[in-house]
């Protein structure tokens, strides 16, 4: 039986030049105070990673722990953080997206100030897994503000917006930890987390409107959940929007998690040097974030996404090909990093708001089905796909290019199955 029209059959995918609805409730922020407000939320899940990974020596040697157990600190952290990202969203379609937002950055205060007052490696991972509990409601939730409050083109360049300002964490998180781990101690890294976290709490209780009223919420309750998340589950347009997204950053994602094999092994690169990998990334999700904010309003999502898909595959190839005949070099193994990472950017904003659109009533749910797929696959490449093609970059650049071209193969999927749907809707 075919999905109902209403959820499978947005038309944002073609017709983008309706301006957007004022909301109707107070919406203090501008919209560039708001882009930083929800990036500063993104933000705490890099900077609880990253911060804390120069300082595993120094854990190691003040808890009396062993190299594997200061590890399992930070997988219980990603476990949570994987398990709790699925129902953020349900919960602010329930109690509001301000009120979930509060909560989860008091909870994530509380459990930094634990992590830093832990005198045995067992209390560490007890308030690692509180922070990762709390860690992912602000990119989930923050997607839904977006939505709430603006649609079509001003939606785009909001969230291309946050994308830029958020690419900035991975850059300075381990940079910033590793200053205070070496002038202090690792315990000042959570402090410094506790920090930031309160501080967001203060600015979000004073300036962060409650987009979602009372009267569009929905009850949390196992029937009403269960309905709401087998009515996703049920959008084939869902998984092949959503699936665009996911693949795409596991194209980046298997060489994020091959890195500790792969550059020195291939490149012979220091635990210094890893910026070699990491600075064409970072740049080319910045640039690609700035152009698709550029361009939001002056052409469809569908011939957006299009461009972006040129610089993916073309990155992607020319990947392959390099490396078919030539051995692992710099520059060259890194470069095509900025290009595919630029279309990625380009991609990601377009794809990411068709595919909330598709439940507009639920849109919240949907998020943290987004992000819990995004982050299922990205778990499944770190642990299996990347440590299997970590040893040849020509591998490596075989696996880029399938998940990219796996990509464009549900998107052009999903553009021909919407168009089935508008011409047979029974």
């Amino acid at each position: 039986m075919l999905p109902t029209p209403s959820a499978d059959l947005p038309d944002q995918d073609d017709d983008l030049d309706v301006p957007p609805p004022e909301p109707s409730h107070r919406k203090p922020l501008t919209a560039a105070a708001l882009a930083v407000m929800l990036a500063a939320l993104s933000m705490i899940g890099p900077f609880s990673i990253d911060a804390y990974l120069p300082a595993f020596p120094n854990i190691q040697a003040t808890l009396h722990a062993t190299p594997l157990e200061v590890q399992q600190s930070l997988t219980f952290y990603m476990l949570a953080f994987a398990g709790m990202v699925l129902w953020h969203g349900a919960l602010s379609d329930a109690f509001g997206r301000r009120n979930v937002i509060l909560v989860s950055l008091a909870m994530f205060a509380i459990g930094t100030l634990g992590c830093a007052a832990a005198h045995t490696v067992h209390y560490l991972w007890v308030f690692r897994i509180m922070q990762g509990v709390s860690a992912g409601a602000g990119v989930v939730v923050g997607r839904a503000i977006i939505r709430d409050l603006y649609d079509g083109p001003a939606a785009a360049r909001l969230l291309s917006l946050v994308t830029m300002i958020f690419s900035i964490a991975p850059a300075i998180a381990p940079v910033l930890g590793g200053w205070i781990v070496t002038l202090f101690d690792w315990r000042s890294i959570f402090l410094s987390l506790l920090a930031y976290s309160t501080l967001l709490f203060i600015f979000c209780y004073r300036r962060l409107p409650e987009t979602l009223p009372p009267e569009k919420r929905h009850p949390f309750n196992p029937r009403h959940l269960l309905r709401n998340y087998s009515e996703i589950l049920r959008s084939p347009l869902f998984h092949l929007k959503t699936g665009v997204v996911a693949l795409n950053f596991a194209g980046l994602f298997i060489y994020i998690s091959a890195a500790p094999v792969f550059l020195p092994e291939q490149l012979h690169l220091g635990a210094s040097q890893f910026a070699w990998l990491f600075i064409p990334s970072v740049g080319g999700i910045f640039l690609g974030a700035l152009a698709a904010n550029r361009i939001a309003g002056k052409m469809t999502f569908s011939r957006q996404i299009g461009i972006g898909f040129c610089f993916l595959l073309a990155a992607a190839t020319i990947n392959v090909i390099y490396h078919a005949f030539l051995p692992p070099a710099l520059p060259w193994t890194v470069l095509p990093m900025l290009f595919y990472t630029f279309g990625m950017s380009v991609v990601a904003p377009g794809a990411t708001l068709l595919a909330l659109d598709l439940f507009p009533h639920i849109r919240g749910t949907v998020a943290s089905v987004q992000s819990f797929a995004v982050t299922l696959l990205g778990a499944i490449v770190a642990g299996v796909i990347a440590p299997f093609l970590a040893h040849s970059a020509l591998w490596l650049a075989l696996g880029q290019m399938g998940f990219c071209a796996s990509a464009l193969a549900l998107w052009l999927t999903s553009r021909h199955y919407r168009r089935m749907l508008t011409r047979y809707p029974g």
